[in-house]
């Protein structure tokens, strides 16, 4: 074979080379023309002229009009072909999202009473997940959900997220007149007024119903509204069932629709087109028009929506249906699913919820439970490359954090006291008690260990409580699902749980008690430990001893409720003081801690216990550590203990330094039931450090006491330093 010369291969390479320069900077130069179209459309040379600007997010797409080989192609309904890319995007579009700061998204979402307020937390999570733009979450709410909302989005601090609320009591009237059959009640019909609601200059927004999960960038979802024509004002996925093709059943006759209607549990609103074309009239006057002939909505505002496009087509941009795959009992959405590679949105649009049936609904429900249970926690990072403020408190924790010292040998306990947990309060629906003027809350905390103890909890003490639990986020379903399949509990209204998301190592039992106390809606709370339980009688007891001691006068008094303990888990428990009486001097009961730490109860005196017929007075003594009925303002719990030891012996000392009466109450007593150790009781017997940390938080604390009460906090600084043994 005859050789080529040697210089010729050489030459064949730099020609390939030159070739493929040529076309890279064909492809570049067209993307740029590409580009420059898009940005006339975006300044009023064609198209929209309220356009969002180009550079978004990576993920977020220009504003371009799609051709024919980048465009959604649709098959039935309504369904994104998997043949069909996605939008083109060029490098230079990618260089300038890195440049771009990314845009704020706006979320709108209707949210009312206790089961949604959970919902919406699981959609906003998978939200978080996915999202690399920051998000402005708009929430129209009742009282009970904002209260909890603003709480949780409060204490979460997530950053680039805003909250708005707005009362959604305010917007009830211009949809009461709406009769409605729909599960969802008034408020899924408030969807309507969104475009008066929402404030005037925001144009754009993505509307979402709670039991949506999302499986991808909610900000690809803001990208469709670059295809929006002039006239387009709302996007919407086609409906994938044939409810509004009627005839499912004899005599059923749905609102007017377009083919088989549209769905509204995801919806692209253009409000500043809406508010121009004079939206409010228009709804109005069409469910006035069809409630002539109908008695009701049957899927509350969809039904109006799907009239309102029926008469006016051009109002609606088709989206793919991907962007809300539709989980009913008669769904249709396999249409959809069976061919699209990559599914955006879940909708759980069944009154039975993850319950349905469906074929498919194990890989579906599987994607929902990966957000239900996710720790939140994780959600807390930074969005790089997005300017926007730190949540409130947030630089102030940073800067104080910067500042410990990780080789010091009390870190965690430093930590702990800089840690804000996430609290979802009244996690559980919760019917607050009347109005009475010596009620009382019983106040304690549990972790998932303790959770079997609620049951002979509720059965003793029938009055309201206020409960904080220590769960992460999976097992706070855990919890739910005890409670819910739990005769005496699930029968309970008047016991509020409150959830306070784990993080951390310790234990932050007075953060969790701050929580309960900070709740509790009655004049006077029992501030317990979940492990005790009161005499049958203690309720009522607490309540007329209230009255009769005339503490509502003004009077500062601290109730103490004298603490037994037995050692059998298994004990007839006493009906009353005399037959406790018996089982003490049986052996069978004892004073709390008498063999492990007499000084925390021993100024009860319990000698004098025995035979009082009234309350008597006790004096404050070094460690002492009851359990009392106090006015709901008292003083708060001091979360810089966390773990075992001197959590309680801090409030007693802080009550006695606000010159708070220690009364007995004779005929009143708790029983502690046995139990293994706690993580931290072992860890504090286990480890000189552990408790070389917890005496220097004490010394902190009696700094902080001469601080605010100056030479009044003496007797506590002598007390601590008299010779005793372990605390």
């Amino acid at each position: 074979t005859a050789m080529l010369p040697r210089g010729r291969p050489r030459a064949l390479g730099a020609a390939a080379l030159l070739l493929l320069l040529l076309l890279i900077g064909f492809f570049l130069f067209r993307g740029d023309l590409d580009c420059e179209s898009c940005e006339r459309e975006a300044s009023g040379g064609g198209g929209d002229p309220g356009s969002l600007p180009r550079s978004l997010t990576p993920r977020v797409l220009p504003d371009e009009r799609p051709r024919s080989d980048a465009g959604w192609g649709y098959t039935a309904l309504g369904q994104v072909s998997p043949t069909m890319g996605p939008y083109r995007r060029g490098e230079e579009e990618a260089a300038a999202d890195l440049v771009s700061p990314p845009q704020l998204l706006q979320v709108a979402i209707v949210c009312a009473g206790h089961n949604s307020s959970r919902d919406v937390i699981t959609l906003v999570k998978s939200m978080l997940f996915y999202r690399k733009n920051p998000l402005h979450l708009h929430l129209v709410t009742d009282a009970v959900a904002r209260n909890i909302l603003e709480t949780l989005f409060h204490t979460w601090m997530v950053p680039a997220v805003q909250i708005s609320f707005y009362n959604a009591d305010e917007l009830k009237p211009q949809v009461s007149w709406i009769p409605n059959k729909h599960y969802s009640g008034l408020y899924g019909l408030m969807k309507l007024v969104l475009p008066s609601a929402l404030p005037p200059d925001l144009a754009r927004v993505i509307v979402l119903d709670t039991d949506v999960t999302f499986a991808s960038n909610i900000a690809e979802l803001w990208a469709l509204f670059a295809h929006f024509s002039d006239k387009q004002v709302i996007g919407l996925v086609e409906n994938q069932s044939d409810w509004y093709l009627g005839n499912l059943w004899r005599n059923h006759r749905p609102w007017p629709a377009l083919g088989r209607g549209f769905n509204t549990g995801v919806i692209l609103l253009r409000l500043d087109r809406l508010r121009q074309a004079g939206w409010e009239q228009m709804w109005k006057l069409t469910a006035t028009r069809e409630l002539l002939t109908l008695p009701a909505t049957s899927l509350a505002d969809q039904d109006i929506f799907n009239a309102i496009i029926k008469e006016h087509p051009w109002l609606v941009q088709p989206l793919p249906c991907v962007w809300n795959v539709q989980l009913s009992d008669h769904t249709l959405a396999e249409r959809c699913y069976s061919e699209a590679s990559d599914l955006k949105v879940i909708h759980w649009n069944s009154p039975k919820k993850l319950r349905v049936k469906n074929k498919h609904v194990e890989s579906f429900r599987n994607l929902y439970l990966t957000f239900l249970e996710y720790d939140g926690n994780l959600l807390r990072r930074e969005l790089f490359g997005c300017p926007r403020p730190p949540p409130p408190g947030a630089e102030h924790l940073q800067r104080a954090l910067a500042q410990l010292d990780e080789e010091d040998a009390c870190f965690e306990f430093r930590r702990q006291q800089l840690t804000v947990h996430r609290v979802h309060i009244t996690f559980l629906p919760h019917k607050p008690p009347p109005p009475q003027p010596h009620d009382v809350t019983l106040v304690a905390q549990l972790s998932m260990d303790r959770v079997q103890m609620l049951e002979a909890l509720c059965r003793h003490w029938p009055g309201p409580m206020s409960l904080a639990l220590y769960l992460t986020d999976a097992e706070a379903q855990q919890f739910l699902r005890f409670v819910e399949t739990s005769v005496v509990l699930s029968a309970r209204q008047d016991v509020a749980y409150h959830v306070v998301y784990r993080e951390g190592p310790l234990y932050p039992i007075n953060q969790l008690r701050n929580v309960a106390l900070a709740q509790a809606l009655t004049p006077y709370v029992f501030l317990s430990d979940i492990d005790f339980l009161p005499a049958y009688s203690l309720y009522d007891y607490l309540r007329a001893s209230i009255k009769q001691l005339e503490l509502g006068s003004g009077r500062k008094a601290a109730l103490v409720v004298p603490a037994f303990e037995t050692l059998h888990y298994r004990f007839s428990f006493p009906s009353s003081k005399a037959e406790l009486l018996a089982l003490l001097d049986a052996g069978s009961l004892h004073t709390f801690r008498y063999h492990e730490w007499p000084r925390g109860h021993a100024p009860t005196d319990y000698a004098r216990w025995r035979e009082a017929q009234a309350p008597y007075h006790v004096q404050w003594a070094a460690d002492y550590e009851p359990y009392v009925v106090v006015p709901r303002d008292c003083p708060r719990y001091d979360p810089r203990f966390a773990g075992f030891g001197w959590n309680k012996v801090a409030h007693v000392v802080e009550l006695d330094a606000q010159e708070y009466e220690l009364l007995v109450l004779p005929e009143a007593f708790v029983i502690h039931l046995p139990h293994a150790p706690s993580l931290d009781i072992s860890r504090f017997r286990s480890s000189p450090t552990y408790r070389d940390c917890l005496q220097a938080l004490k010394d902190e604390f009696h700094q902080d006491l001469s601080r605010r009460y100056g030479a009044a906090a003496l007797k506590y600084l002598t007390a601590l330093q008299q010779p005793r043994g372990p605390t």
